[in-house]
């Protein structure tokens, strides 16, 4: 039987496989046997009567565990099974702190072991007191906006209306033994990254992956950061059709709001702060990425993640703030409400995906454009006249500032792609949305 996560093997002892034993314990805990190659197979081990005395008085002197010491006897030769159960506290070897992550070991450092030690001791990243930062040092104006935003969604009452910024942090819990915790200055601090590196959104519009044709970055805390970034996605990065109903004007926007800011919010809760990488934002003309850093829970699948990407490991202190404020409607259901909206809006499903540094959120729209190989001139047309549900050549040439020929040629060659169809003759060209 060939190594697994669970499982290692080690044809002889040596004294550093403590830190093997060390991984084990600070991760599922697992096996370690003595006496078998790499395959599995049993090559037989020396001094057995002496390892048995000695490795039990090193696991635990060395590593302040205990762990089960066996002795196995069989007609191929002996071998030892250490049994490793998973301890709920930090195990470490000689101040080194060691992992078993699939059928490796790995020794965690810098932000890996922040995050590790954090878990272990039942806390999230943005729980971590920040110290010597007053309350005074906070931006008031956002105090405002949180309890206007909560007491309009009614998580609030009217008469939070008159609390003062200790008593907000107060009751959102964002302050232990008086000093400020991280998610406090992420929230309501008017420059975190003076604390937080790479606390911020960067967002912007592409041709095509490498073709960058402009782009933004929002600073500020992270309701400002919200509130921004959806004020350039809906005015800048992507089109509103305008229509009317009686005297009423109506702007349908190409990806459903709501759902926009439902997934950003999930990125700014779930993000990994830690690797100091902003939330990055790709904007093409048919579709949108939203990505930030993180990790796979372990044991998840990438289809996990698309059912039950809302349960992921997330910053709860932002998390509570975003629903105290109105934000969000419950936590646990944001994909689930981002696949409505969409379905209503008569999109696709949107896309959310992960590699080894973090998870992509992709709204698309209903078709491939990327792939048709369409002028500046035929993309903007396909969303400017949407709304309308038809262009006329005159229309096109006229706000295109080109020739009737050209305008032609140009709606002639969307038709033949079966994304408008021609209705009229060649002077009065009319073309409908199919």
């Amino acid at each position: 039987m060939p190594e697994t996560q669970n499982v290692e093997y080690k044809s002889v002892w040596k004294d550093e496989y403590l830190r093997w034993i060390c991984g084990f314990a600070n991760a599922q805990g697992g096996t370690l046997i003595i006496g078998k190659d790499d395959e599995g197979n049993i090559v037989g081990v020396k001094n057995v009567e002496k390892l048995l005395k000695d490795l039990p008085n090193k696991i635990t002197t060395i590593l302040g565990i205990v762990a089960d010491v066996n002795l196995h006897e069989t007609e191929q030769g002996n071998f030892i099974e250490i049994i490793v159960e998973p301890h709920p506290n930090p195990v470490n070897y000689k101040g080194e702190y060691h992992y078993r992550s699939g059928s490796t070991k790995q020794e965690l450092k810098g932000a890996a072991l922040d995050k590790f030690l954090l878990r272990k001791y039942g806390r999230k990243w943005d729980s971590v007191v920040i110290p010597n930062v007053p309350i005074s040092e906070l931006k008031q104006e956002t105090f405002i906006f949180f309890k206007e935003k909560g007491i309009e969604s009614k998580r609030l009452n009217e008469s939070n209306r008159n609390d003062t910024p200790e008593q907000v942090l107060n009751n959102l819990n964002l302050i232990e033994n008086k000093h400020l915790k991280r998610a406090a200055l992420l929230l309501f601090h008017p420059d975190p990254e003076k604390f937080v590196t790479g606390a911020f959104i960067k967002i912007g519009f592409f041709r095509t992956n490498t073709d960058l044709l402009f782009q933004d970055t929002i600073h500020g805390n992270l309701f400002e950061q919200i509130e921004r970034t959806m004020e350039l996605l809906l005015t800048k990065y992507t089109k509103a059709f305008i229509s009317y109903k009686g005297l009423s004007r109506i702007e349908t926007y190409e990806y459903p709001e709501d759902a926009l800011r439902e997934a950003l919010l999930n990125s700014i809760s779930h993000k990994d702060y830690a690797g100091c990488t902003p939330i990055q934002i790709s904007v093409y003309v048919d579709k949108v990425m939203i990505w930030n850093m993180g990790q796979l829970p372990e044991n998840w699948t990438v289809d996990m993640l698309q059912q039950k990407h809302s349960s992921i490991p997330y910053n709860p202190d932002i998390a509570n703030a975003f629903f105290r404020s109105g934000y969000v409607e419950a936590w646990g259901r944001g994909i689930e409400k981002i696949n409505e909206q969409c379905t209503d809006a008569g999109l696709p499903l949107p896309l959310i995906t992960y590699n080894h540094s973090g998870y992509w959120v992709e709204f698309r729209k209903s078709l491939d454009l990327s792939s048709l190989k369409l002028n500046d001139r035929q993309l903007d047309a396909l969303s400017y006249f949407k709304a309308k549900g038809e262009i006329t050549s005159s229309e096109y040439a006229a706000k295109y500032n080109i020739s009737d020929r050209t305008a032609r040629r140009d709606l002639s060659g969307l038709a033949e792609k079966e994304l408008l169809k021609n209705e009229g003759n060649n002077k009065l060209s009319r073309y409908i949305f199919p």
